[in-house]
């Protein structure tokens, strides 16, 4: 599985370590994803995904039905990538 959010999409980026004498080699900037269960009560199921921080703020804050909606209609998460536990 790739190292992408599912509600934010974001994604790793490529960047430089720069040394004390200014030598630069390429590196990852990962982001900071989680690996989290949730209770989807419009379905009665319990689904896991995998989402950033950032992430778990949207789901906070607007909610998870909404926040999954969200992410369908921006392009993010397809339906049949959301992996249903029970």
């Amino acid at each position: 599985m790739s190292k992408i959010c599912q509600i934010t999409g974001k994604r790793a980026i490529v960047g430089n370590n720069v040394s004390h004498s200014l030598r630069r080699t390429k590196r990852l900037f990962n982001p900071n994803l989680f690996t989290k269960k949730f209770y989807y009560p419009e379905e009665d199921c319990w689904i896991e995904l995998k989402v950033s921080a950032h992430g778990l703020r949207i789901i906070n804050r607007i909610g998870l039905d909404a926040a999954i909606n969200k992410a369908v209609e921006k392009g993010v998460l397809n339906w049949k990538d959301i992996k249903v536990i029970g």
